[in-house]
C-alpha cells in the first residue's frame, strides 16, 4: 500500500531555500503560494488557470485557458462537440508577460479561491471573476468557427463552489532539482449555469446536470516534461461523481493526484496507469490502478491535438475526449459502475 502524506493545516508553500516546505496532497489548498518566494529564473515559472465545462445532455463543451509561461502567455477558448467529434479553438500569444497576466487585476491577493484575471485582444477576450462561493467566466471570440454554426462565440458561465466541496490539491517537486516544483488544484463538480451563444444557437447550462472543472496551477518547472492527465465529472444515481487522475510530472513519492469525487467528498487512490496506443490516440484506452479501485475503458470521440516545434521549444499535445466505462471503488468499499461517462484524458510532452 502506498503511503501518501495528507496536508491538513495551512502552511507556506516554499521555505527560504525555495523548496516545498511539506510535500503531499490535501483536500483544500492549504499551501500559501507567493511568487516572490520562488528560487528560479523568471522563464522557468509557469502559472495557469484552465476551466472546462462539459454537458453530457447537450453533447457540447467549452474550455478556457489563461496561462503565463514567463516568456509567453497562451490564452485559448476551445469549443468541443462530442456529437460531431470535432473541436475548434481560438488562441493567442502574449510575449514576455513574466507573471503580469496571472497576477490579476490587483484588487486583492490572488489565491486559488480569490481574485480576478482577464485578457483581451482582437482574437479573444476572457475574464475570470472569483468571489465568495462562485466563479464567473465572461468570454468572446468573434472569429472562432463553430462546426455547422458559422463564426463567433460568446457567453457567460457561472460555476457555484459550495464551501464544503473538497478538491484535489498537490505540491511536489522534481528529484533532479528540488527548487523546481508543482502546486496544483483541481476542483471538479461545480454546478454550471449561464450560456454559450454561437451565430446560430444559444446553449444554456443547467446546474442540476452540468458541472465545471478548474485546473489551477503554479510552479517552476524543469526543461523537459511529459505528463498524463484525465478528468471527468457528472452524476451517478442523481449524486455527483467525478475523478482526477495523472502522473509523469514531478516526483510523486509523497502523494499522487489520483482521486475520486463522490457527493462533495474526495476518495484517495494510489497509482493509476494509462494504457494508450501512441500511434493511434483514437484507439480504445484502458486505465488500471495499483489498488484495484480504478479499472476503466475509454472510448475516444475526438482528439484535440496540437504540435509546436521551434528549436528549443517543442510541445506535442493530445487531449482526447470520450466516454469511460467500468468500475471504481470508494474509500468505504462501495463500488460504482460507469457506463459511457463523459470526460477526457491527455498525453502531453513539453520542452520549454
Amino acid at each position: 500500500m502506498k503511503i501518501q502524506k495528507e496536508i491538513t493545516e495551512s502552511l507556506d508553500l516554499l521555505d527560504k531555500r525555495g523548496h516545498i516546505s511539506s510535500e503531499g496532497w490535501g483536500r483544500k489548498p492549504f499551501w500559501n503560494y507567493r511568487r516572490e518566494d520562488i528560487k528560479a529564473p523568471w522563464f522557468r515559472i509557469k502559472e495557469w488557470d484552465y476551466y472546462i465545462i462539459l454537458s453530457d445532455s447537450m453533447k457540447k463543451g467549452i474550455s478556457f485557458t489563461i496561462s503565463d509561461l514567463g516568456y509567453a502567455g497562451l490564452m485559448a477558448i476551445c469549443w468541443i462537440d462530442m456529437e460531431k467529434g470535432e473541436t475548434r479553438q481560438a488562441d493567442t500569444l502574449s510575449l514576455l508577460p513574466r507573471g503580469r497576466i496571472t497576477a490579476g487585476s490587483g484588487e486583492r491577493k490572488m489565491t486559488p479561491d480569490s481574485g480576478n484575471m482577464a485578457f483581451g485582444d482582437k482574437v479573444l477576450t476572457i475574464r475570470y471573476e472569483t468571489g465568495e462561493g462562485s466563479r464567473k467566466i465572461i468570454f468572446h471570440a468573434p472569429e472562432l468557427p463553430v462546426p455547422g454554426e458559422g463564426k463567433g462565440i460568446r457567453g457567460e458561465i457561472i460555476l457555484q463552489q459550495p464551501p464544503d466541496l473538497e478538491s484535489m490539491n498537490i505540491a511536489t517537486s522534481w528529484k533532479e532539482n528540488r527548487r523546481r516544483f508543482y502546486y496544483n488544484r483541481k476542483i471538479n463538480g461545480m454546478p454550471a449555469s449561464g450560456f454559450v451563444e454561437t451565430a446560430a444557437n444559444r446553449y444554456e447550462f443547467d446546474p442540476k446536470r452540468d458541472t465545471g472543472t478548474l485546473d489551477w496551477g503554479r510552479g517552476a518547472w524543469t526543461y523537459r516534461n511529459r505528463w498524463y492527465w484525465g478528468s471527468a465529472s457528472g452524476y451517478i444515481n442523481d449524486k455527483f461523481f467525478g475523478f482526477n487522475i495523472g502522473y509523469g510530472f514531478t516526483d510523486r513519492t509523497p502523494a499522487t493526484e489520483n482521486v475520486l469525487f463522490y457527493g462533495r467528498k474526495v476518495h484517495k487512490l494510489e497509482e493509476v496507469t494509462f494504457h494508450i496506443d501512441p500511434d493511434n490516440y483514437m484507439a480504445p484506452w484502458k486505465f488500471t490502478s495499483s489498488d484495484g479501485r480504478f479499472e476503466l475503458d475509454f472510448r475516444p470521440v475526438v482528439d484535440r491535438q496540437s504540435e509546436v516545434n521551434l528549436l528549443l521549444i517543442r510541445s506535442v499535445q493530445h487531449q482526447v475526449f470520450g466516454y469511460f466505462t467500468g468500475k471504481v471503488r470508494l474509500d468505504d468499499e462501495r463500488e460504482l459502475s460507469l457506463e459511457n461517462f463523459p470526460g477526457f484524458a491527455e498525453d502531453v510532452y513539453n520542452r520549454y
